[in-house]
């Protein structure tokens, strides 16, 4: 048994959580003891919001447990609708309180009688999911909910907006730079001459849903969140999706044509090739970026990549493709799509590594020793030990990746954030090199440079204050070399000696 001290994705119950706290006048019970209910603090500290988040917690204790739970949850069901007049309330159990194994259903049921506004039952199973696996499968539950009620009311719309129209479908609360890049896409689709019919779920009200159909098409820029309603409203009523993440300029520019051809098979009559060359020449700074002497100084430095699906692939393919980056490795924690990544990014690096185990992603950077890491916080985390500079760009997330100031990383104006990202990453490691080399950082004391904690060596004194001497930019990698030499020969300390074998085996 492996204990797991770091998590890339949260619990089921915190995806539910996430998409009906996006809505606007929607409200959520948590079924849970004390220790699930974290949640709101979360959210309000990340997302800096202004208002108290609508959740609500209803503790298991053992006064519960004693008596069952229906009584509890039913009368904060119906408290909540008398105090805040919430459009919907959505019930969640965790994978805590799942393990009661009531029936829940029933409990909606008796709530919906008193109840004004709509009552639901999150149908997530929390034994089998992750945060954003149900995080996808509660936005299809509620908009399949309330387009079924616009139809047995008959109030379902049932043609199209005169000018071509797109649902936004994935932004959503705690989402990475989500705000941010659902601006740009929407200044995008402005450009583009389409008209946004709806963004769901981040502000979108429950009675808009019906209205999903009217769009011409949907767009799922984001891989993990919005493909579950996207495919429920093709095969529904025939809506075509694009799904591809318009991140970097040459995906940009494919998703554009792929709008374009969506929107010409339904009667429009659009070529956007012209503006695609002037965006990608005269707005969009990284196409020239790629071409100068800074990004040129990249070419050929080793990176690896880590992250969700769709920022992990995007980011290798930019990394490869336009900026001439050598990508060693790219992974993601998204096991369940994991046939998926391999397709979009095996031509783009050396290795795909899929895995939600911290540990074994940070051995697998400290195997290769790269110049710079693109992943998330807990990648960060692992660079600081290794003394490699981390680009951040998927959650998990710190709020420094909420930024006040305006940050997407999607469209024309994200492909400029993301090349700022990637150069200052590269810079700034190259930096602190030139600080160690140059004495800046002189007292710097040797620290262990490896992720997994298994060590048995120890290092006399004289070969640690020969390691001392070493160069911080490749103290690390004398170490680990060193090390590796030692155990081969099963030897348990390290001397003078064997640290000068060790540099006659590897040729320094």
């Amino acid at each position: 048994m492996k204990l797991a001290y770091w998590m890339y994705a949260g619990p089921a119950h915190i995806g539910t959580l996430r998409i009906a706290s996006s809505f606007k006048n929607v409200h959520a019970i948590m079924h849970a003891p004390l220790g699930d209910d974290y949640f709101n603090v979360m959210r309000s500290m990340l997302e800096r919001e202004r208002n108290f988040t609508p959740v609500t917690a209803s503790i298991v204790d053992r006064n519960v447990l004693a008596r069952g739970s229906q009584e509890k949850v039913v009368d904060n069901i119906t408290r909540k609708d008398a105090e805040e007049h919430p459009d919907l309330i959505v019930l969640t159990p965790t994978c805590t309180s799942s393990i009661l194994q009531e029936d829940l259903n029933n409990f909606v049921e008796r709530a919906s009688i008193e109840a004004k506004a709509d009552v639901m039952l999150a149908d997530v199973n929390h034994y089998r999911v992750n945060e954003l696996q149900a995080a996808d499968r509660t936005l299809d539950q509620i908009v399949q909910y309330y387009i079924n009620k616009a139809r047995r009311k008959g109030e379902l719309p049932t043609s199209k907006t005169e000018k071509p129209s797109v649902n936004i479908i994935g932004s959503s609360t705690l989402g990475f730079h989500n705000q941010h890049d659902c601006t740009e896409l929407k200044r995008l689709m402005a450009d583009l001459g389409i008209t946004v019919n709806a963004v769901i779920p981040e502000g979108a009200s429950v009675h808009e849903l019906k209205n999903l159909p009217r769009a011409w098409f949907n767009l799922v820029p984001y891989r993990e969140l919005g493909l579950m309603t996207a495919h429920y409203l093709e095969k529904e009523f025939r809506m075509p999706y694009v799904d591809i993440t318009p991140m970097g300029v040459v995906e940009t520019a494919r998703c554009i044509r792929k709008i374009q051809q969506v929107i010409n098979a339904q009667g429009a009559d659009v070529d956007y090739e012209e503006f695609i060359e002037n965006q990608t020449l005269y707005v969009s700074q990284a196409a020239w970026f790629s071409r100068s002497i800074d990004c040129q100084n990249l070419t050929g430095k080793k990176a690896v990549v880590f992250g969700d699906n769709t920022h992990a692939a995007a980011m290798t393919k930019i990394l490869a493709r336009e900026m001439g980056i050598h990508v060693v490795w790219a992974g993601t924690y998204c096991k369940y799509d994991a046939d998926w990544f391999r397709e979009q990014v095996s031509e783009y690096c050396d290795e795909v590594i899929i895995s939600d185990d911290n540990g074994a992603i940070g051995d697998a950077i400290a195997r290769v020793e790269p110049s710079a890491i693109f992943g998330t916080q807990m990648e960060r985390h692992v660079g600081k030990r290794l003394n490699i500079p981390c680009g951040v760009i998927a959650a998990p997330i710190h709020i420094q990746n909420f930024p006040i100031g305006y940050k997407p990383f999607l469209g024309y104006e994200g492909t400029n954030q993301v090349a700022d990202l990637v150069y200052n990453s590269f810079t700034l490691g190259m930096e602190d090199h030139l600080l160690e080399i140059f004495g800046g950082h002189d007292t710097k004391e040797v620290i262990t440079k490896g992720i997994s904690a298994d060590s048995d060596l120890s290092w006399n004194k004289e070969a640690q204050a020969e390691l001392n001497k070493v160069p911080g930019f490749v103290r690390g990698k004398v170490k680990r070399n060193t090390e590796k030499f030692a155990r081969d020969r099963g030897l348990s300390e390290i001397t003078l000696e064997v640290m000068y074998a060790a540099k006659e085996a590897v040729g320094a």
